[in-house]
């Protein structure tokens, strides 16, 4: 004899289940505030030797005449909007897109030049030792 199979999809469907871990499911697109007048940073994993963040950008950049010089490593990656990278040592600026990402070693002298002003840019970035 086979199985009957109902119809009912509600049946079939797997049904969420509430557990201790479900208040922790964050997104990282969302819960960012509504006005800015500057880059957004914020910490979500911290360890002894690295440190997790992401940044939310609407036009900002760099102030002429400024790098950044960090004491860790920090690799990011733009997952919406898009920007533009400076090194001291290089001549070309560095047009990032979504889903690009690359390594900055510490101390190597860098500035943001210019990120969308017309959509949010959000990053992802690993600070390390």
């Amino acid at each position: 004899m086979f199985p009957v199979h109902s119809n009912n999809s509600e049946e079939n469907e797997p049904q969420p289940v509430k557990s201790e871990f479900s208040e922790l499911c964050q997104n990282i697109y969302q819960g960012f505030p509504k006005v800015l007048n500057e880059e957004v940073f914020e910490q979500l994993l911290r360890g002894k030797h690295f440190r997790l963040e992401r940044i939310l950008s609407t036009g900002q950049a760099t102030p002429e005449g400024q790098w950044c010089d960090q004491d860790w490593n920090e690799w990011v990656i733009l997952l919406k909007g898009g920007a533009r990278l400076r090194f001291e040592k290089e001549t070309k600026i560095i047009e990032l897109a979504e889903g690009d990402y690359l390594n900055i070693p510490a101390h190597c002298k860098h500035r943001v030049e210019w990120t969308d002003k017309e959509k949010e840019t959000i990053w992802l970035a690993l600070h390390y030792k």
